[in-house]
């Protein structure tokens, strides 16, 4: 009978928190979904970005359209509202009195009453993009109120809501999928590919080799039961995705452990990390298959410079040490959040092991160390932090005659390489006329051939900017102004519903650089204009502030150095 008891009193508790492995239980009855309807996925929590960890989970639109009704998740109030060109877009923020924060990513329109209070901030700021804080009394949302309806704003390509619960006191986000929100899921994640690092004693790479895989249901392995690698040490990484029922998409997996010998060495899970680490995915990830080729692998060894707080048992980093005359068994187990799991096993064994090629550079930069390089045309400066481990780095410069190109071109290594943290790069100018230094800019060349402009001040003789990027660096200049074409506008605008123009800069900007900044008027009075950043919009939507009647339309448009476009045209409503 006791024993009943606690069988029974046991389900009661899985029932009633979320088991998934994680160190904190989550409540599972608190948060309803924040849409109506069967929920499908285009993104899991913690999935493998550009630069970023996803925050969230990406629910599909029911019908592939914005529009779709957002309900509040439980009862809150609005803290935080949000609206830019990039980014989340338009977001709303609502804290909970149980310590949690929900939020609303890429929305179309907010309540009507929220709505209205950000077009009025807008206009007293005269601002499209405004961060606000209303008081905790001024919007109240009960559980299953709609808060607006779904849409694809900010750096969103595709109707979906970006839902997240964050801890509220701390801001960091955790997998919504842990606290009861029901997604269907029976499919095991699938396993593609196997790379193998031949690493030194310093965690460096010497070779590596990509590895296809068999199935067998659930179960994967490599083609030869055994692998023989010519290094002492190993690293591994695993080419791996999840699925949902319903939904084709390839999503990020939750955990993926590793055994040697049936003994952990390695494990990590997408339970939780802080927005100022997420940028550490490219020290987890292969960086070099993600912006060459778009693979993206999870590295199953830490690099040295890697502080992501995603992992868990680590033996020796999750570096595989080999031994010559007895194979290892290596096991990797991969789960999704709802306890579906597939698996690899393979043995291993080390080989003949050969000195590497030697490789040529130029300077040794430790991960762990300010670096420094002055060659007199060119000044480099790495924060300690910059790196994830230590580059050999490949220095070289050339001679660009294109028109428009005012110093040497400085080949800073390769784009393959990761800089976490934005580094100083000065360059000396040639022949560049005094009367336009201040349309001179710092140009990067990395993957693609396009000059993307860094910006640029100048500084004891140099052009000076903060960098991100390895590859291709010169002076370059820009003295063309912005263009402005119209998209929905004639002299005419009686019945239209809104105004539509698009503006395009000479020259791509770096994320750390606005590409222009704008003011529209009419009749010499500021009126709203949405920015799209995605589509290069300019949008005005009219809502009676304009009377009928003759109207002067003015557009000012000026770009990073100064060069200015104005439009002016006469319209009448």
């Amino acid at each position: 009978m006791r024993l009943s008891l606690l069988l029974i009193l046991t389900t009661i508790l899985l029932f009633s928190f979320n088991i998934f492995e994680s160190d904190k239980e989550y409540p599972q009855d608190y948060f309803r979904s924040p849409v109506s309807g069967t929920i499908r996925l285009s993104g899991t929590f913690g999935e493998l970005r550009p630069n970023h960890l996803h925050a969230g989970i990406d629910i599909k639109a029911k019908d592939g359209k914005i529009g779709q009704a957002l309900y509040a998740a439980a009862d809150g109030y609005v803290s935080r509202i949000k609206m830019q060109s990039g980014g989340y877009g338009k977001v709303l923020y609502i804290d909970h009195p149980n310590g949690y924060t929900t939020v609303y990513a890429h929305m179309h329109v907010f309540d009507k009453a929220v709505e209205d209070y950000v077009k009025r901030m807008q206009k007293e700021k005269e601002s499209f993009a405004v961060e606000l804080f209303p008081e905790p009394n001024q919007f109240v949302f009960k559980k299953g109120d709609k808060v607006g309806k779904l849409g694809m704003s900010g750096r969103s390509f595709g109707p979906h809501l970006h839902f997240e619960i964050r801890d509220t006191r701390t801001e960091k986000p955790i997998n919504p999928l842990l606290f009861g929100i029901n997604v269907t899921d029976n499919i095991p994640p699938r396993i593609h590919q196997l790379k193998i690092y031949n690493l030194n004693d310093k965690r460096e790479t010497q070779k590596t080799k990509t590895i296809d895989l068999k199935k067998n249901g659930k179960r994967y392995s490599v083609r030869r039961d055994t692998l023989t690698i010519g290094a002492w040490r190993v690293g591994l990484a695993l080419k791996t995705y999840d699925n949902q029922n319903g939904a084709s998409n390839w999503n990020g997996i939750y955990s993926l452990e590793m055994f040697q010998d049936d003994q952990p060495i390695y494990d990590f899970k997408m339970e939780t990390f802080s927005f100022d680490e997420t940028r550490y995915i490219n020290a987890h990830l292969d960086y070099e298959e993600q912006v060459a080729k778009k693979s993206y692998f999870n590295r199953c060894y830490e690099l040295p410079g890697n502080e992501l707080s995603i992992y868990g048992n680590q033996s020796d980093a999750g570096v595989i040490t080999l031994t010559k005359d007895k194979a290892s068994k290596i096991e990797m187990v991969i789960k999704d959040v709802a306890g579906n799991r597939s698996t690899l096993t393979f043995w291993v064994k080390r080989g003949e092991v050969k000195d590497p090629p030697s490789q040529m550079f130029n300077y040794v930069l430790p991960f762990d160390e300010d670096n420094q390089i002055e060659t007199g045309p060119l000044s480099l400066f790495l924060k300690k932090g910059t790196l994830y481990e230590n580059l050999y780095l490949k220095y070289n410069t050339s001679i660009d005659e294109s028109e428009g190109v005012f110093s040497t071109v400085h080949q800073i290594h390769d784009y393959k390489t990761p800089a976490h943290r934005y580094f100083d790069i000065g360059i000396e100018p040639s022949g560049l006329p005094e009367n336009l230094r201040d349309k001179a800019f710092i140009a990067y060349c990395g993957k693609s051939k396009s000059p993307q402009n860094c910006g640029g001040k100048w500084k004891d003789g140099k052009l000076t900017a903060k960098v991100r990027d390895f590859g291709n660096y010169c002076i370059m200049i820009d003295t063309k102004p912005p263009t402005i074409q119209p998209i929905r506008f004639k002299s005419n605008m009686r019945g239209a519903s809104k105004m539509t123009f698009k503006v395009k800069e000479n020259f791509d900007t770096a994320r750390n650089i606005d590409p222009f900044s704008y003011k529209v008027t009419v009749d010499g009075r500021w009126i709203l204009v949405d920015y799209d950043g995605k589509n290069d919009l300019l949008i005005h939507r009219f809502d009676g502030s304009i009377a009928k009647g003759k109207h002067l339309l003015r557009i000012e448009v000026t770009d990073d150095r100064g060069n200015e476009k104005v439009y002016e045209r006469e319209f009448t409503r």
